[in-house]
Parts: structure tokens; sequence; C-alpha cells
């Protein structure tokens, strides 16, 4: 048995009753409802950001979880609890039970960023036991299940409860307070759906001006195709990128109070994710989970298909869980999110003078990663990224490299070449003789990467070359380039007169083992 149970559907203001009188003050705080002036200047729109991850547990979650257990009475929690969560649900459960006493075994799925994990069993000490079972939320929730038959203990169910949604409801109430003049819109991110049918149900009740719109992500979006085909789904496989939003089916209770408030639903990619996650750090200095993100990703997705509007926009900032090893991924992908960086693979002909032409075709662009190896006589591949402002530019770069007679490939929107291939350029070959490998720096700006091509002797070919924009302060470069025995004092002289620190790692054991032909 559920919590609370059983499902209720008495009516909106029922609903509204139970939000206004839930329980969360005892753990969570009335969390800010902060401008994003940067953003907002950028899109022409007043945003406002609710922060949610900076509650305890940094997420939303344990308002519902604590309004639904603090109403056990004293027979179920003698029982114990269970509950199984991707994460978040897990941390507001822990310090729930931590908070009222009762025992608690959280079933997480083994996919569980670690930080949550951690945090569990911080927030519930030796009250909670921690279980890992299968990969996502669902296969969790079905070991609880299992779990829970042979314990006898009471589910608390992440989403699917009236107690949990009335909990998750006060954060409308909150927004609603803290901005009592005209909105537009408010943004909410969706998994199961306890958090949208909360704040749909309370705003709809309240303000029913005010369009209320979830935001999934593409490839875990339960809700949105359930309220599309009018009955829940089933998802076969859902992505983990927003792992605190990864649900093979919505609620029974949440689908149907979704379906009856909710005003629209949108999708976005994981580069969409990544730029608003880039885009709550650059205001706030604080950096959400793939998940927390979701909402302004949707906002800004919202913005541009609606121009001429410019009414105040809410987007939820649900939680900042964020694994640390995800940040490299976070980074490399907020500039493809935002259409400033444009990918292409780009061919140009094995003779002297077309690599320069190549280079004075790129201008003064901003280079985030360049990758070229030696393999054919003929013809030169070479991988390149580039800084752009809009898709505009990014087609006139791709027409530019075709005017130099150039084949050109453009990668931007393909998942295999940003995801994969991007670092797979190069290897082993024949046609690299005479070959020393060197590593370079140089003061990072626009045009430093062509100005070091530049001071180059033009009877060197370059047979390897790697480079990519790490965001500091100093570029860092791999170049192989075929120096003949004869020529290598030249070479030396070079080295000593370009300005530029250097390592010789022509006899590195990995470059010997893994690229020297």
């Amino acid at each position: 048995m559920n919590a609370a149970a059983p499902l209720l559907l008495d009516g909106d203001d029922a609903l509204l009753a139970q939000i206004r009188a839930a329980r969360v003050r005892d753990v969570a705080r009335e969390s800010a409802l902060e401008e994003a002036p940067l953003l907002g200047a950028r899109l022409g729109r007043r945003v406002l950001l609710k922060r949610e991850d900076q509650q305890s547990v940094f997420s939303f979650k344990l308002r519902g979880a604590y309004n639904c257990m603090v109403q056990l009475d004293a027979a179920q929690r003698a029982r114990g609890v269970i509950a199984a969560s991707a994460g978040n649900h897990a941390q507001g459960v822990a310090l729930a039970a931590a908070t009222l006493g009762i025992r608690a075994s959280i079933v997480m799925p083994l996919t569980a960023p670690q930080v949550k994990v951690d945090a569990v069993r911080r927030f519930g000490g030796a009250l909670v036991e921690v279980l890992l079972a299968g990969d996502s939320y669902s296969d969790a929730q079905a070991a609880a299940a299992q779990l829970q038959a042979e314990r006898g203990a009471v589910f608390v169910h992440p989403f699917d409860d009236p107690a949990v949604i009335a909990g998750q409801g006060t954060i409308a109430l909150e927004i609603l307070r803290q901005h009592p003049g005209p909105l537009q819109a408010v943004f909410v991110p969706v998994g199961g759906g306890g958090l949208l049918a909360g704040v749909a149900a309370c705003i709809k009740s309240l303000r029913p001006e005010i369009q209320v719109i979830g935001v999934q992500a593409a490839d875990s979006d339960a809700m949105a195709r359930s309220l599309e085909r009018g009955e829940r789904v089933v998802l076969d496989e859902i992505g983990l990128f927003a792992d605190g939003t990864a649900v093979k089916q919505v609620g029974a209770l949440t689908f149907a109070l979704c379906r009856q408030h909710v005003d629209a639903m949108l999708r976005v990619d994981a580069d969409a994710i990544c730029a608003a996650i880039r885009d709550i750090y650059h205001d706030t200095r604080s950096v959400p989970e793939p998940a927390g993100a979701l909402a302004l990703a949707g906002l800004k997705q919202y913005v541009a298909a609606h121009p001429a509007d410019d009414g105040a926009l809410v987007a939820i900032v649900s939680g900042a869980n964020m694994n640390f090893d995800r940040l490299r991924f976070v980074a490399e992908r907020a500039e493809l999110g935002e259409q400033r960086e444009a990918v292409f693979a780009v061919t140009i002909p094995e003779e002297r003078g077309s690599f320069r032409r190549f280079c004075a075709t790129l201008g003064r662009h901003q280079i985030t990663e360049f990758n070229y190896r030696i393999g054919d006589t003929r013809s030169a591949h070479i991988f390149v990224g580039v800084q752009i402002a809009s898709r505009a530019e990014r087609e006139a770069l791709a027409a530019a490299f075709h005017a130099q007679a150039f084949d050109v490939l453009d990668l931007t929107d393909d998942e295999l070449a940003k995801l994969h291939l991007r670092h797979m350029v190069g290897g082993r070959s024949p046609l690299a003789r005479d070959e020393l490998l060197y590593r370079f720096e140089f003061p990072e700006h626009p045009g430093a990467l062509v100005h070091f091509l530049d001071q180059l002797h033009p009877d060197w070919n370059i047979s390897l070359f790697h480079y990519r924009n790490h965001g500091a302060d100093h570029g860092r470069i791999l170049v192989g380039l075929q120096v003949p025995a004869a020529e290598q004092p030249l070479f030396a002289q070079f080295l000593a007169t370009s300005g530029y620190p250097h390592v010789d790692e022509s006899t590195h054991p990995a470059y010997r083992l893994l690229l020297r032909g």
C-alpha cells in the first residue's frame, strides 16, 4: 500500500486545500525566486528562476517525501517505509526518515550518480538502507515493489501519491506569493509528473491565466507521449543523461492531473540542456544537474518560437545533484546547444599551400577543435570545430570552404561525430616519414592558432595536428612535422626563435605505440 491511499481526485478545491496544508516547512525552506539578468537580456524577456536547488538535499523532492511520511500513523511508522528513486526522492525520504525516526529501505538504479547515492546514506544515517537494482527508476521501482511485498512496509511513491503531489505543489504557492504580478508561463521539469501535477493544479486553481508548460528530455518523454495519445504509455528505452526524470511510465494520478491542467509539453535534447546548465551558472554561479536545467531549456525553446511575446517567465531549477565527472560533457556540448559551435569535416588537396588556404578561410573565427592525421597522398581530411554567432554564420563558413574548392561535411547536428568521431581522428600512417612530434603552447585569443601556423616553415609538411580549446588562458597543440634530417638544424633554429614553449614528444612510448608509422 502507498503511504497515502487511495489515490483521490476530489476536485481542484480539495487538492488546493491539501497543498495549502502540506507539512513542508519542517524541512524545506522557501526557495528564492531570482532574476536571471544575463539570460533575460539576451532573450529580451524577464526570466525568473525558482531555486529549488537551494534546498538542504539540493532538490525539491524533500517537500513531497516529508509531507507524505509525516502523515503516517504510529502503526505505519513502526513498519518502516520503502522507496524507489533515481536519487533526489531518495534523499528526501532519507532526510524525512532521519527527522521522523522512521526506518527506510531505498532502492536506487545502478545508474544513479554516485553523488546522490552518497548523499542518501549521509542524510539517512543508520536508519536508511540503500539498495541498487536495475538501470532506470522503473527497474528500481519493480525491485522495491517486490521488497515491499516481502516486508510489508509502507511504499513512499516518488510522484503518484496525493500527499507527495501536494508537497510539490507548495512550490507554486511560493511562486505566486513571491511574484504577484503578471506572469505569462511557468516551466516545469517532468519525469513521473508529481511536480508538474502539483504546480499545474495549484496555479490553475488560483491564477488560471498563467500557462503551465512541462519540459522533458527528448529521449525520456513519457508524459508528452501519454498526453498526446490520451493514455499512459510505457517507453521501451529511456535516456539517462537527465537521470532525475528518466521514467518509463508516468503515474496514473499525475497523468490525470496533467491532462486536466497542463497547457503544453516541450521536448529538449542533451545539447539544449547543457546550454541551460551554463546559463544558470552564468547568472547564479550554481551548477544544476541535467534534470534541474530542463525547465530553462524549455523556456529558451519557447521564447525562440514566440519572439513577439513579452511576458515574464519562470523556470523551476529543480535540483543540483550533479556528478562532477559529467561537467566535461556539459561544457563540450553547451556551445552546440546554443548553436555557437559549428563542426565540419573538410577535405583539402594534399599539396603545398592548401593548408594555408584552409586556415585563411577560417579567418579570425575562434577554433574549438582541430584534428588531422596524414593518411593519403592526394587529399587531407580535417575535423574542425569553430565558434559561431548564428546558423547563418555556420552556413557562410561552409560556403567559404566550397568557394575554395574544398569538400565540406557539416557535422554540427551529427550525434556520432559530436560524441565519438571527434576524439578518434588519427592513428598510424606509413606516410609520416621523418616525423617529429612536438607539444606547443601559446596565449589563447581569436586568431592565435592561425598565427601559430603562419610561423611554421612552408617546406615542413604537417602530418599530425590536434588542438582543443579548453577555455584556458593558453592554447595547447600537438603537431607532427615532417622534417628531413638535413633540415633539423633549421628546425632547431625555428624552435629557438619562435617564442612558443614546446616539448619534444618524438620518443614518447604512447606515440610510438599508437601513432608512429
